[in-house]
């Protein structure tokens, strides 16, 4: 499969490594250590909900509010368009 930034372009086949340096690019560093401590992965970031974002993850608000909002629910909708 294709790869970007050496990570797989498809998130479902990232590892948690990839997620958490997903977001440690996105300027999310605290928070991408979450993703660690909690073992999300690719698919399990796919399946993730607002709610467990929100609270799952023992985040501050604001930045788990910009985590979903403008990355978790975006890569879902790209994910689920290049998968139909």
């Amino acid at each position: 499969s294709s790869v970007e930034n050496g990570r797989p372009l498809d998130p479902a086949d990232w590892a948690v490594i990839d997620v958490v340096n997903y977001f440690k690019t996105a300027g999310f560093e605290e928070q991408a250590n979450a993703f660690q401590e909690q073992e999300i992965d690719g698919k399990s970031l796919l399946l993730m909900t607002r709610n467990d974002v929100l609270t799952g993850l023992s985040l501050k608000l604001g930045p788990a509010l910009k985590i979903y909002e403008y990355h978790v629910k975006p890569l879902q909708t790209q994910h689920l368009k290049n998968n139909s």
